[in-house]
């Protein structure tokens, strides 16, 4: 089973930036779509932004201008770097690939464990 390490979260100040990364830990063919979601204490989980293994990328509204997500193949990693960051931006922050193709097979809908942003006023 792939897993997704994740790391870059913590604490910040509204206005400031952080970074955001989620490696695929295993013997990796090929990735497909992969992504960013959030969920705000008391929320439901939501989309923040996804990326194609084409490089095109979609952002949901309250973060468009603001994240960019990435990824390096080479590295089985995205990235999501998150600016002028909000009290709303307050959230975990799960990366998700939709299919992945491994030494033991493919394997589809793989969650990170998720990563506490916080973000003071």
């Amino acid at each position: 089973q792939v897993q997704l390490v994740e790391s870059g979260g913590g604490l910040v100040q509204a206005g400031r930036s952080l970074t955001l990364s989620c490696t695929a830990d295993g013997i990796i063919f090929s990735i497909g779509a992969m992504g960013w979601y959030r969920q705000a204490l008391g929320q439901q989980r939501e989309l923040v932004a996804t990326i194609t293994s084409g490089d095109s990328t979609d952002y949901a509204d309250p973060v468009k201008g603001r994240f960019a997500i990435s990824r390096d193949n080479s590295k089985n990693t995205v990235y999501l770097q998150m600016n002028s960051l909000n009290p709303e931006d307050t959230a975990v922050y799960y990366c998700y690939i939709e299919r992945i193709a491994t030494n033991r097979g493919a394997q589809s809908d793989i969650w990170g464990q998720g990563t506490q942003v916080t973000v003071s006023s």
